[in-house]
This record gives structure tokens, C-alpha cells and sequence, in this order.
């Protein structure tokens, strides 16, 4: 069976054939096989619905049903912020580095306690025939550190501490990040929804 990850993200991509490897599944990305097809802008209402307005959009393209992911960061002394925003944060096009370096100025004068926050991740998928969307949800909770930490990951990757930890996301392997990451939980769920998908196409 065909799927299209709607994203031109190598990380993400990489996070997502990982953790997808063990279905039977031929994986096809905006990146390496529709380079010509630009999704949509993403919005600022909410992370599923630049989600599935993502793979809605891929999917009706393409032919191919189409599993798209909004994520970002979730500081609880900033009200939420940058949320949808996260990949824009510092300016449009802005770099990993240009994001998580604002993020700790605007954070400098924030104590250690007041540090909470969270990555939530919402996958959508859609079919080509628009009848059938449906969007799964995870989320880690951490701290922001005050300086990056690690070589892994990408995005804010650096500067998130897991809660319980003494890691940052990019202090760890990529099996370990898997395990435990928003995106992680959130791609289980959707697993389960492909392995059912996968079971029609072998009985039909």
C-alpha cells in the first residue's frame, strides 16, 4: 500500500520511516517524488488543522492517501507560544539554530521552576477522495535549559529537557527519542489505523 508523508522536513521524514518501518508499506515524500507539489501555508488557528488541511491538500494532488504532521512547542510562560508558530518563531525561514537561540533570550530572565513545557504533535491523514480524515495526537512534557544540549534531533531538539530526565532530545539516541517522543505517540496511533487499512487491502 502507498502513503504519502507530506512534508519536505528530513527530520521528520527520517522520525516517521523509522518508526513505520515495520509495515508493509511503499513510502513516497513531497520531497523526493512530488519536489513541484507546495502544500498550503500553515494557519494559526490549531495544530490539527494545519494537519489535515496539510494532507487533505497532498492527498487530492497526488492520488495517494497522505499523512501530514503539525507540531511545536508549548512554553507555559509565554501562554502557549510559539505553538503553531514554532518553525516561524524567530522570523519566516528562520533556522533550528535562529529559533531556539530567541527562545532562550526571550526565556533569560525565567527561573528554572517556571520553565514548563511541552511538544504536541497532531498527525492527519486523508484520502484522495476527501470522505475519510482523521488526526492522532502526542505530547512530551520537558523544561526549556537555559543553553543547547546535543548533537541529535533537530528543531528546539537542543534546548527541551524531558520531564524525569536529565536529557535533552538531542542528548538522545534516535531509538530513544522515538520511544518516548510526541511525534512517537502520535505515530503509534496512526499505526494502528494503517495496519487496519493494511488488512482490508489483503482480505478485498
Amino acid at each position: 500500500m502507498k502513503i504519502l508523508l507530506a512534508t519536505s522536513n528530513r527530520g521528520k521524514i527520517t522520525e516517521m520511516k523509522e518508526l513505520l518501518a515495520d509495515l508493509d508499506l511503499e513510502i513516497l515524500t513531497l520531497a523526493d517524488d512530488f519536489p513541484s507539489l507546495n502544500p498550503p501555508d500553515e494557519g494559526v488557528l490549531s495544530f490539527r488543522f494545519n494537519a489535515l488541511g496539510k494532507a487533505g491538500f497532498a492527498a487530492i494532488s497526488t492520488g495517494v492517501l497522505a499523512i501530514a504532521d503539525d507540531s511545536g512547542l508549548e512554553v507555559d510562560a509565554l501562554a502557549g507560544q510559539p505553538g503553531v508558530r514554532s518553525a516561524r518563531y524567530a522570523r519566516v525561514g528562520a533556522t533550528d539554530k535562529e529559533n531556539y537561540t530567541k527562545l532562550i533570550k526571550v526565556l533569560k530572565d525565567i527561573p528554572p521552576g517556571q520553565r514548563r513545557a511541552r511538544f504536541r504533535c497532531v498527525i492527519g491523514t486523508a484520502t484522495p477522495n476527501g470522505r475519510d480524515e482523521r488526526s492522532f495526537e502526542g505530547i512530551l512534557e520537558g523544561v526549556i535549559t537555559d543553553s543547547p544540549r546535543g548533537s541529535g534531533g533537530f528543531g528546539y531538539d537542543p534546548i527541551f529537557e524531558i520531564t524525569g530526565t536529565e536529557k535533552t532530545l538531542a542528548e538522545m539516541t534516535s531509538d530513544e527519542k522515538n520511544k518516548i517522543s510526541h511525534r512517537g505517540e502520535a505515530l503509534k496511533e496512526l499505526k494502528e489505523y494503517l495496519k487496519e487499512l493494511l488488512e482490508e487491502v489483503q482480505t478485498s
